[in-house]
């Protein structure tokens, strides 16, 4: 698994909150902890897309839902 360049770590935001997000290499995503969501890494990029986003905490992700996410029903 590629790994992402800790620079660009740096200044990566959530893209609905504008908050910090948190790198887990673990499951190779980066995590917006005010959103809920989840951004997926693949081969080394990030997918900043809220649209790929997946929901990590339904409470907090559920005040953002109207605005962008798709209804995961």
């Amino acid at each position: 698994m590629a790994s992402v360049d800790p620079k660009l770590l740096e200044v990566l935001v959530c893209p609905l909150t504008k908050s910090t997000l948190v790198y887990d290499k673990d499951n190779h995503r980066l995590i917006s902890d005010v959103a809920g969501l989840a951004f997926p890494i693949i081969k080394g990029v990030p997918i900043m897309l809220i649209d790929e986003a997946e929901v990590v905490d339904e409470t907090k992700a559920k005040a953002y839902r109207s605005f962008h996410l798709k209804d995961p029903s």
